[in-house]
């Protein structure tokens, strides 16, 4: 049960990203680029976590450098399209999302995308008709959570604006001894 513990591990860490992203696009106190320079850091983060530390990983373990060249195609293509969400993301909350909402929608729409992809990718064995009437299922409910949890989220308590470059404090000098 490894693998299930690394997808919940994933659940936590793709679950905290929506609201962390936000509250550092906020503290950026730049209304105008605040969202380009919180995914300038999101890039230093994967640039260090999933750059260095595989390269780290592969040295230890005396890895062979071949890539076959689908293997580098498809993952730079995944690398592509998750890097494109992670933007989106930010973009919906510089357009006004708020996390709460635009993680419930991404998160309940994503598994629809996964699964109907993967459908037209990898048709079933017995054709169409073989899908159990639950698998559908699935993805209604998916759908009907994803709203509820989007149109029904307690709103949050209000909070002090963020601080910006023009309202922060000036730094006060030491007072010269005489």
């Amino acid at each position: 049960m490894n693998w299930l513990t690394f997808a919940l591990m994933t659940v936590v860490s793709w679950g905290l990203y929506g609201i962390f992203l936000h509250t550092g696009q906020t503290y950026m106190a730049d209304k105008q680029n605040a969202l380009y320079k919180s995914f300038l850091f999101v890039g230093l983060a994967y640039f260090l976590t999933a750059v260095l530390a595989p390269l780290g990983m592969l040295a230890m373990r005396k890895a062979t450098w071949s890539f076959p060249t689908q293997g580098m195609g498809w993952s730079l293509l995944a690398g592509i399209v998750g890097a494109i969400g992670a933007f989106c993301v930010l973009l919906a909350f510089g357009n006004g999302g708020r996390p709460g909402v635009v993680m419930a929608i991404v998160f309940a729409g994503a598994p629809i995308v996964n699964a109907v992809v993967a459908l037209l990718l990898d048709p079933p064995e017995n054709g169409w008709g073989s899908i159990k009437p639950q698998f559908f299922l699935g993805i209604v409910l998916a759908a009907v959570g994803g709203c509820l949890v989007t149109f029904y989220k307690p709103p949050p308590p209000k909070h002090a604006p963020a601080p910006s470059a023009q309202t922060a404090p000036a730094a006060s000098s030491p007072a010269k001894a005489n």
